[in-house]
């Protein structure tokens, strides 16, 4: 493992995400989204438009540019900023105008798409949806911004291209297509923040580089279900027990331990996220050795029992 952002990227994997592509023209109004997933992306193919968040300056985006919301919140899709929407969408096929009455929701004139992309006068946009927080991991959600653009230049063009044309592909298989598209739509996106000058960067990103820190976390991450304690770990970096426990709490604010239970949790939340795997089976893979000490941590951790799967 390079670093641990590889880690976490190498487990995310879109599962049946939303994807659809807009064509709107300069003088439609807007749609807001009043029950956005985690973590969506919008980006402009063609034209541009104007994302406005609830509560936050509209951000403008450009042909070949994208916007990355995460935990957002509400916000409204429009050519121009300021403009007041006329579809608000609360669910899936449950749209309501300005006022709050039923309507019957946009008109679709294609495979996942809505307007008339053909049109050269219309700004096509294309939106992708992680359906729910375990799809792009906890800790990569928390470390982004709220809203993020990305420009031209940190976004391929033909990467975006592909997308809007896969978007309204109708094919065997092609969810899986646009799952591992917006997968590699959003590491791109991820690589980009965290290589901008100034970007305030998670601890883990930073601990990454320390000559302490950095090789214990990548031995807890590359082999998670060993028996470690912190001996033993500290022998695998050679350094003291007391060195290690101090440079952690320096640089991640909390014990080798802990870190270690913690991401044992967030990987056991992903295994059980398959339906298909025991609650014993994950619990023998993020290293315990029987089901009801790992029920017991899972739960004092995450609040809930292993078997309330989501």
């Amino acid at each position: 493992m390079d670093d641990l952002l590889t880690d976490l990227m190498s487990r995310v994997r879109g599962r049946g995400t939303a994807l659809a592509r807009w064509a709107a023209a300069s003088d439609e109004a807007g749609v807001r989204m009043g029950a956005p997933a985690p973590l969506t992306l919008i980006a402009v193919v063609r034209g541009g438009c104007a994302v406005a968040p609830d509560c936050r300056d509209a951000v403008i985006v450009g042909a070949g540019e994208a916007v990355l919301l995460s935990g957002a919140g509400p916000y409204t899709v429009a050519p121009v900023a300021g403009t007041v929407p006329d579809l608000v969408v609360s669910g899936p096929d449950r749209y309501t105008d300005a006022s709050g009455r039923p309507v019957s929701g946009p008109a679709v004139t294609g495979t996942r798409t809505c307007g008339y992309p053909s049109d050269a006068g219309t700004s096509l946009i294309v939106t992708g949806s992680y359906a729910w927080a375990a799809d792009v991991g906890e800790r990569l959600l928390a470390a982004l911004p709220p809203v993020t653009l990305l420009r031209q230049e940190e976004l391929p063009a033909e990467l975006l291209s592909l997308l809007a044309q896969e978007t309204a592909v109708d094919a065997p298989g092609q969810q899986a297509v646009l799952d591992r598209l917006l997968d590699l739509v959003l590491v791109r996106a991820v690589r980009a923040v965290f290589a901008r000058p100034g970007t305030v960067s998670p601890p883990w990103w930073l601990a990454r580089a320390d000559p302490v820190v950095g090789p214990a976390l990548r031995a807890l991450h590359e082999r998670p279900a060993e028996p470690w304690t912190v001996p033993r770990l500290a022998g695998v970096v050679g350094v003291s027990r007391a060195t290690l426990s101090r440079r952690f709490a320096d640089r991640l604010g909390t014990s080798p331990m802990a870190y270690l239970a913690d991401w044992r949790m967030t990987l056991a939340a992903d295994l059980l996220a398959d339906p298909h795997t025991t609650v014993a089976a994950v619990a023998r893979a993020v290293g315990y050795r029987d089901e009801s000490s790992f029920a017991t941590a899972f739960k004092r951790l995450r609040g809930h029992s292993p078997a309330s799967r989501p």
